[in-house]
This record gives C-alpha cells, structure tokens and sequence, in this order.
C-alpha cells in the first residue's frame, strides 16, 4: 500500500500559497467507476510515462480504434497497443513499472488521469490502478481526428541534445504532455497548454509559464522529490512525436513570472536524450479551436 500523503505536493503547495492538508494525491481512489470506464472506453488516444532502466523519465503516445483501452475491472485497465518501434518506452515498460496514464480527449476537452503499475501482455498493456482522477478543460485545444494512417513509423532518431528543427517544433507548439515520478508514490502523466511560444528554448533549455491550476501540483510535487522528468511533443497533422528526457526544476523567482503573461511561476527543463519518431502515432488531427482560458503567449505581447 502506497502512503497517502505525498510530501513533495505539500511542500509545493505551502510555498505557493494554496491548497493545504489532505489536498491532492489523497482525494483520490483507485477505482475505474462507471464513468471512468466509459470515457476509457470510446478513446482512441493514451498518453503513458515510465521511467527506464537508467532512470530517465519519458512520456509516449499510443493509439487505436475506439475500445482499444478497456476496464477489464474496476482496477484494471487494458490497452490493445505498445508504443512504435523504436520509442524510448517500448522496451522500459517492464512488468511491475511504475506508470501514469492520461487519457485525452481533445473533441470535448475532457480528460482523465490513472496511475499504477503496468503488466505487459501480448500486444499490449495491462495497468493496475492505484489512483483515477478527473482533470478540468483549462489549456485543452479542440482537436478532431481527420484521418486514421496505418503507414509504419519511420526510424526512431536519438540524439543528445534537440536540433534547430526540434527547436522550432518546441516553441511553435499549443500543446506537450509531462511525465513525472515519486519513488513513494509512482508514476503521473499531465498536459500544459497555452498559445503557442508559451514553451521557449534555449540551447537545451526549455521552459514554460505555470498557469493557475487546480492546486493539487502532482507533476510539481513529483519534480520536488525527483527532478527526472519526460516531455513529450506530438505533430498533429502528421503524427510525429518527438521525446524528451531530462530534469526539471521551478524557478520561483517573482520577477521571472512577471514577464509571462499568466505565470504563477516558471518551470526550467534541461534536455539529457531526445528521441524522434516520425509517423509514430496513426491519429492525424485537425485544430478547430484553442482554449479561452490560455493567457497570450510573451512574444504576442512584447
């Protein structure tokens, strides 16, 4: 049995001036209830993060005909999918790992988190849960799916450090998804959205504005006790995606917040492994809207 208080969370919430005891992490059970399990089951897009074998944290994208993701329980969670060849998790999802799962459904702009431990099992993927929690619809763009590929992935393409094209995909991006890990308390994958040039880089450095939230800070409070973290960035329109492992820090500096627009506070990502995959998801996407809620992104207003 996990503990439920989660330190690393409450650290973050006292120095940010919210939340308080019992807030985040211990709201929250392991059951897939009647409408967990439904939403699951008409998705056709998950996003997981593990951590490997060095101790990276990366985060992956994988995908089917609605039903591939299905509640065998109401702790239990199968998927019908592995990442593509050559992604940073296909081999690290080993049985008994840690991971977070975020499933995502931008048509509606509503979305769910399930963390546990992951079994894997011919062709795919079974999940024991240990938390399920809902998520609201702040910073989701309105997506829909245009086009179904069933072309193979191209060859995955790892370096140590991002290119200039990677750099430029990076900060023209709505949208990148975070995987984070508490030894004590496992695996969690989340979204951040905004406008995009919320996210900017520099060299390997990258960062982004944390916008107002719902004050639980799982991924924060993950990244206080473990900095490894895993970004994940995914082409819409041709299902790319490009992986990012590396250590994350918050700067909590006032006078950087105050230069973006909507920022509570920053968060600072240092590129150790990049992995690319082109055509890596079968999905191709269609933008028809962004949040109301993103805050203009610094360059739109300086």
């Amino acid at each position: 049995m996990r503990p439920i208080e989660h330190p690393g969370e409450q650290a973050v919430q006292e120095r940010a001036g919210e939340g308080g005891p019992g807030w985040g992490s211990p709201m929250f059970g392991a059951s897939l209830s009647g409408g967990f399990a439904e939403f699951l089951q008409r998705q056709c897009m998950l996003f997981l993060s593990s951590e490997d074998e060095e101790g990276r944290m990366w985060t992956t994208t994988v995908a089917g005909r609605p039903g591939f993701a299905h509640a065998a329980d109401h702790r239990t969670l199968l998927v019908d999918a592995l990442p593509a060849g050559g992604d940073a998790l296909g081999t690290a999802l080993r049985d008994g790992a840690d991971v977070g799962v975020l499933a995502l459904e931008p048509q509606t702009r509503r979305r769910i988190r399930v963390n546990g431990t992951v079994t894997r099992r011919d062709g795919g993927l079974a999940i024991r849960t240990e938390q399920v929690l809902g998520n609201c619809p702040k910073y989701l763009q309105v997506r829909e799916v245009t086009a179904y590929d069933e072309t193979p992935p191209g060859a995955a393409v790892a370096r140590k450090g991002l290119d200039a094209a990677q750099r430029e995909w990076i900060e023209s991006a709505d949208t990148f998804f975070i995987g984070s890990r508490s030894p004590e308390h496992g695996a969690d994958a989340s979204h951040r959205g905004g406008e995009p040039g919320f996210v900017t880089v520099e060299d390997n450095v990258i960062r982004w504005p944390d916008y107002l939230g719902n004050s639980f800070y799982m991924t924060l409070g993950n990244i206080e006790v473990n900095p490894a973290a895993g970004l994940l960035f995914v082409d819409w329109e041709t299902g790319a995606t490009l992986q990012l492992a590396g250590d994350c820090r918050v700067d909590w500096d006032p006078a950087a917040a105050a230069a973006l627009p909507g920022a509570l506070r920053v968060v600072e990502f240092t590129v150790r492994s990049v992995v690319q995959v082109d055509g890596a998801s079968p999905l191709r996407w269609r933008l028809l809207d962004r949040s109301r809620h993103n805050p203009p992104a610094a360059c739109m207003v300086a």
